[in-house]
């Protein structure tokens, strides 16, 4: 089942559902880890492969006006409208392939964006390299293989079928050279770049109206796929979402967001 290019198209228009329900449900994480780095006024700071506006926005009112965020993304459609100008520079941007929009920098952060990356080790490379001396990296990678399951209560046959579409989710990724096991080495990884005072957590919510709101745009996105691909029935998809939106599957949960920071030495 090989296949090329991202699964879940920013150009869809379950993109925006998608994105907002991530900043609901990962955002005050992801921003927890960032104060404690310091994140403050006068960084400078590069968002790698943001995808949408929540976390640069919110680095912006961080960094006040005497900082700068960069803003960079293969795909920079629900970025380009920026009302922060000359504090805010989007572009667009390959990780995997291009050198950094910028350099000797306070923090890089990316947040679910190497495991899609063919080239992902040398996009932390090129990371790294983005860095003044100090200056801390923060990557965030989901880890479905370390709790695999949409349902961790499977007590019914909705859970089983939920259950079932997220596995076949994980194979469709798989086939398109997506690392699903790159979270959990990202200490190491880290490490061995040379970073200092290296650290990880793992995050996940297991319940909530915004895991409910992202399987349903995750699945509309790849409703075809999952059919084509002979993981579900058309009828089973639709069965799933109806399941979803009669809130017969309350308690959905993410994978594990496995957060891992290092400081340049």
């Amino acid at each position: 089942m090989a296949d090329e290019g991202y699964l879940l198209d920013n150009r869809q228009t379950q993109a925006g559902t998608r994105f907002a329900a991530l900043a609901e449900l990962f955002d005050p994480s992801t921003f927890r880890h960032l104060t404690a780095r310091g994140l403050g006024p006068g960084w400078r700071c590069w968002e790698a492969g943001a995808g949408a506006r929540s976390v640069p926005d919110r680095l912006a009112d961080q960094v006040g006006p005497g900082g700068q965020v960069v803003v960079s993304d293969i795909d920079t459609s629900w970025l380009e409208a920026t009302d922060r100008p000359g504090q805010m520079r989007v572009v667009r941007h390959d990780v995997g392939v291009e050198p950094p929009p910028a350099r000797d920098l306070d923090l890089v952060h990316a947040r679910l964006v190497l495991t899609h990356v063919p080239r992902r080790d040398e996009a932390l490379r090129s990371m790294v390299a983005a860095l003044r001396p100090g200056g801390w990296l923060v990557v965030e990678e989901a880890d479905p293989g370390l709790q695999p399951l949409l349902c961790p209560d499977e007590y019914g046959p909705e859970q089983q079928l939920a259950n079932r579409l997220r596995h076949g989710f994980r194979e469709l990724m798989a086939g398109r050279a997506a690392d699903l096991a790159y979270g959990r080495t990202l200490p190491r990884r880290l490490r061995e770049l040379g970073l200092r005072d290296v650290g990880a957590d793992a995050y996940f919510p297991i319940t909530g109206p915004a895991c409910t709101t992202l399987e349903i745009a995750t699945v509309e996105q790849i409703r075809d796929r999952l059919i084509e691909g002979g993981i579900a029935t058309a009828a089973e998809v639709d069965e799933h979402l109806d399941n979803l939106a009669a809130g017969r599957v309350p308690d959905l949960a993410t994978s594990p967001m496995i957060t891992a920071w290092g400081r340049r030495a």
